[in-house]
C-alpha cells in the first residue's frame, strides 16, 4: 500500500508538467504521421521498408520509451534536490517501496504510450491498406515491456547520480542513440558495417527488432533479440536499485 500511495504520488507529479503530454504522448503520434507521409512519398522502387508502417508502429512505440524515462529521471532527481526523499526517508517505508513507487508509474505511462501509438498505427495501417492484427499488436507490446523495464532502470539511474539539471542531458543522449542505432529511422540489417556492429552491442535495435518480429514472417532471430533485451533491462534495473539504495544510505548519514 506505501508503493501505491508513493506511485501515485509520482505519476501525478510527472504528469502535472504539460510538456509530459507533449513529448510522452504528442510528439510520437506527430513522428508516426510525418514518417507515414515521408514513406508514401518513397517511390515504390527504392524498397524502403522501414517506415512501412507495420515496422513504424512499433519503432514509434520504443521510441517514446525514451521519453519516460526523460522525464522519471527528472522526478528522481526532483525529489532528491528538494529533500522529500529525505524527509520520506524517516517513514516506515523502505527501498523496496521507493523503487516500486518510481516503477509503476514508469509502466503505467508506457502501457498508456504503446496503446496509444498503436492505436494511431492502426488507424495510419487502414488508411495504406495495411491491417494489423490485434494479437500481433497485443505481443508486440508485450514483447516492448523488458525495454519499458531498462528505460525505467535507466531513468531512476539518472535521476539518483546526477541532478535535476544534468538529468535531461544525459537522458537526451540516449535518445539520440536510440533514434540513430535502433532501427526505428533506418535500416540497420541494411546499411552493416559498424552501425551495425554497435547496434548489436547496444539494447535498443534488440529492442526495437523484438517488437517489429509479430509483424514479420522471418521470427529466426527472436531469441536473440528476447535474451538481450530482457538480459539488458534486467541489468540496468538491478544497477539501478543498488544505485538508489547506496545513496539512500548516503544521504541519510
Amino acid at each position: 500500500m506505501k508503493s501505491i500511495v508513493f506511485a501515485k504520488r509520482t505519476i501525478k507529479e510527472i504528469m502535472r508538467d504539460p510538456i509530459s503530454y507533449i513529448f510522452c504522448l504528442g510528439f510520437p503520434l506527430v513522428m508516426l504521421v510525418i514518417m507515414s507521409i515521408v514513406d508514401n512519398s518513397i517511390p515504390a522502387q527504392a524498397n524502403m521498408t522501414v517506415f512501412h508502417i507495420e515496422n513504424l508502429g512499433p519503432g514509434i512505440a520504443y521510441f517514446g520509451l525514451t521519453f519516460v524515462m526523460l522525464f522519471t529521471s527528472i522526478q528522481v532527481s526532483k525529489d532528491r534536490s528538494t529533500a522529500l526523499l529525505l524527509r520520506l526517508y524517516a517513514s516506515p517505508m523502505k527501498p523496496v517501496d521507493y523503487i516500486i513507487g518510481y516503477t509503476l508509474p514508469i509502466c503505467i505511462l508506457g502501457l498508456v504510450q504503446m496503446t496509444i501509438c498503436f492505436i494511431a498505427s492502426f488507424i495510419v495501417g487502414l488508411c495504406t491498406d495495411y491491417t494489423f492484427a490485434i494479437g500481433d499488436i497485443l505481443l508486440s507490446m508485450l514483447a516492448l515491456f523488458p525495454s519499458v523495464l531498462l528505460f525505467a532502470g535507466v531513468g531512476i539511474l539518472f535521476g539518483s547520480v546526477v541532478g535535476e539539471k544534468a538529468a535531461p542531458g544525459l537522458c537526451s543522449i540516449i535518445i539520440t542513440v536510440t533514434g540513430m542505432v535502433g532501427g526505428i529511422w533506418m535500416d540497420i540489417d541494411g546499411l552493416g558495417g559498424i552501425i551495425k556492429k554497435v547496434a548489436n552491442v547496444l539494447p535498443f535495435y534488440h529492442g526495437v527488432s523484438l517488437a517489429k518480429l509479430p509483424f514479420r514472417e522471418n521470427t529466426e532471430q527472436l531469441w536473440e533479440h528476447l535474451i538481450w533485451t530482457v538480459a539488458c533491462g534486467l541489468v540496468v534495473y538491478v544497477l539501478a536499485v543498488i544505485v538508489f539504495q547506496m545513496k539512500m544510505k548516503k544521504d541519510v548519514k
